[in-house]
């Protein structure tokens, strides 16, 4: 039952496309990411990371990369082939430039290398609204904390060192919170129209959910399907602005459907020589990109 209305068609293929990978058979899925290699040399392997396929496996979680890395040497070499090692790890819904390692201690050079921030990464994001300023670096704390709420929840969420005081206005140092770690996240603005902002980000730290909570609660702009940092207290779909649900053609109670347009669109790996991959966003947000007329940047 192939709907004939292209937005409804749209919805359909993006809800399908988490789904799909978690019922493939692990060959299947091995061979996807086979398919997918942008890079290959004696010591790592890079490839292209689809959407809403986890790193790690979990709960109701039945394919993930690292239960697939053992196959794919195989398939990319011989069967004699070592399993492939993870290097860093992407967030089930980001898509792009993901880096394997073909033995341990490859592994651990290139872990180093993320560790010490010697690996430069570039993400774009589409986002609800406008930064301000357009372009900067946010630098806040992050901490992971229980949500109150009928459905009790985590979320990682800011811990900043200052605040405001309400007496005069005056910045105030707070104590810091010692679970909290470090975050910055560089940004700029590419481009904006239809309530939205397409923008590049450098994250210098490597924080779970960083991007996100940065973003949307450091900048006050939610990446496009930040369905989880897009309110603190509930987990409910994203609300969005009614020029932007005018663009996609889509009706706020449809908005769950979106996904998460979050992307790693390049890495650069000092290994001797610098390597710099670069993938292409994937085709679903380039069909958002269209739709919502935010222009790609020409490299």
């Amino acid at each position: 039952q192939i709907p004939k209305d292209p937005t409804q068609r749209w919805l359909r293929e993006l809800a399908a496309l988490s789904q799909q990978l978690q019922q493939v058979h692990p060959n299947v899925l091995a061979k996807i990411l086979k398919e997918r290699t942008v890079y290959q040399n004696e010591e790592i392997v890079v490839i292209d990371k689809p959407y809403g396929l986890p790193v790690h496996g979990g709960p109701g979680i039945k394919n993930c990369i690292s239960d697939v890395l053992p196959i794919l040497a195989k398939m990319l070499e011989n069967m004699k082939a070592d399993p492939l090692h993870l290097c860093h790890r992407l967030d089930k819904e980001t898509t792009g430039v993901m880096v394997l390692a073909r033995s341990k201690e490859a592994a651990e050079k290139i872990r180093l290398l993320f560790k010490t921030r010697q690996v430069e990464k570039v993400y774009w994001a589409i986002v609800l609204g406008d930064p301000d300023p357009v372009e900067g670096v946010v630098e806040i704390p992050i901490v992971e904390k229980e949500v109150q709420s009928h459905q009790s929840h985590y979320k990682m969420t800011l811990a900043p060192n200052y605040r405001l005081c309400p007496e005069d206005g005056k910045v105030v140092k707070v104590r810091r919170n010692r679970n909290a770690e470090g975050a910055v996240t560089r940004y700029r603005r590419l481009a904006a129209a239809s309530a939205c902002s397409l923008l590049e980000l450098q994250p210098i730290t490597g924080v779970k959910h960083q991007i996100r909570v940065h973003l949307a609660y450091g900048l006050g702009c939610p990446i496009l399907g930040d369905h989880k940092y897009s309110h603190w207290s509930k987990l409910a779909p994203q609300k969005l602005p009614e020029l932007t649900l005018k663009r996609l053609k889509l009706e706020q109670s449809k908005a769950r459907h979106l996904p998460l347009h979050l992307h790693a669109h390049r890495l650069c790996l000092p290994l001797g020589q610098p390597l710099d991959f670069v993938c292409k966003p994937p085709l679903f947000f380039q069909k958002t990109l269209r739709k919502l007329e935010l222009d790609i940047p020409k490299d």
